[in-house]
């Protein structure tokens, strides 16, 4: 075993990374977390993933008072330190895997540090695909009522009984506005179009509930609320003419990239959409000694606890892999 060369290096802290990591140092097996660092386009990139862009998480076991995803990454953090995780708070920008169980992997950081490890959990996640707005991104950083997982905050005393927005016209967006239909007084879908993209069926689940409406043609040119959500400016399409429809909360769903650039040339297998590709139920991608967690490998579900539960998988296939070369 080289000398240099970390057993374990975690890629991303969001509620995957983090629990890889706690997972990773009870097993001794001396984990250091790359937590990234902030960006600002197109859309808030976080240390901590989409939990930081959260205000309210009621729906994660444990917290029976709900609990911010801010606080919520910090205990995370503090559990996997307690442990004795290191965190660098830097980016891996490039990736040299090497498919010799013998031959340690290569992670470059964005300062041109090179990192050997024997084996890599990715959990880099996917990030919203926003408008772009400048109200929408700062609203949604301060918990003003745009969101981009309505399965996330729907349910939150702020959205209901009020009127709500849903941008998007595919299944993912028929699908959360059929969700706030149990919540919210009016849900009002915002496609560009004149006919959704949707399968029939989800078009069909939605448009029959009573308080199910779209605004054809339409697209949103500005997010109108100083601490939260008032209004929504819309635009037609067709006309160009401009409207406002008063919201107390907009759901972007106009799907979500998964944050594998880093990783494109890397040898690694990916799904159509893009998503890290896990051939069976384990961590493994198709690169030995290399595993995924989160978002980044789950197009799905896109949960808090999912990712956890994934980071737990990672962990401990990595210190199986580990054991079975020789390694730990």
């Amino acid at each position: 075993m080289a000398d240099d060369a970390r057993k374990i290096v975690i890629i991303g802290s969001g509620p995957a990374g983090w629990t890889a990591a706690i997972y990773a140092a009870r097993a001794q097996l001396d984990p250091v977390v790359y937590v990234g660092v902030p960006k600002a386009n197109p859309g808030p990139v976080l240390p901590g993933g989409q939990l930081m862009l959260t205000t309210d998480v009621e729906n994660y076991p444990g917290f029976p008072e709900g609990v911010t995803g801010p606080d919520m990454m910090g205990m995370f953090q503090k559990q996997a330190e307690r442990f004795g995780t290191e965190v660098v708070g830097r980016d891996i920008a490039e990736v040299r895997f090497n498919p010799d169980p013998n031959t340690p992997h290569e992670l470059v950081t964005d300062k041109g540090d090179v990192v050997r490890a024997h084996t890599v959990v990715i959990a880099t996640g996917a990030t919203a695909n926003w408008l772009g707005l400048e109200n929408e991104l700062r609203l949604a950083q301060i918990g003003g009522g745009v969101s981009a997982c309505a399965v996330c905050d729907g349910a939150l005393p702020q959205f209901r009984d009020k009127p709500l927005a849903v941008v998007g016209g595919g299944d993912t967006a028929m699908e959360e506005a059929t969700y706030l239909t149990k919540f919210a007084s009016m849900v009002h879908v915002i496609h560009r179009r004149d006919q959704l993209r949707a399968s029939k069926v989800m078009q069909e689940r939605f448009l029959s509930k009573d308080n199910a409406t779209v605004e054809w043609n339409k697209v949103v040119v500005d997010v109108i609320g100083e601490k939260s959500i008032e209004a929504v400016e819309l635009e037609d399409t067709q006309t160009g003419e401009r409207s406002k429809l008063d919201v107390s909360g907009m759901f972007v769903a106009i799907g979500h990239t998964p944050a594998v650039g880093f990783i494109q040339d890397s040898g690694l297998e990916f799904e159509d959409d893009g998503y890290l590709s896990l051939k069976t139920r384990s961590s493994a991608t198709n690169v030995p000694g290399v595993f995924a967690a989160g978002d980044v490998a789950d197009a799905k579900y896109r949960q808090a606890i999912t990712a956890a539960g994934m980071g737990c998988q990672a962990a401990l296939d990595a210190e199986h892999w580990l054991g079975d070369h020789g390694l730990n």
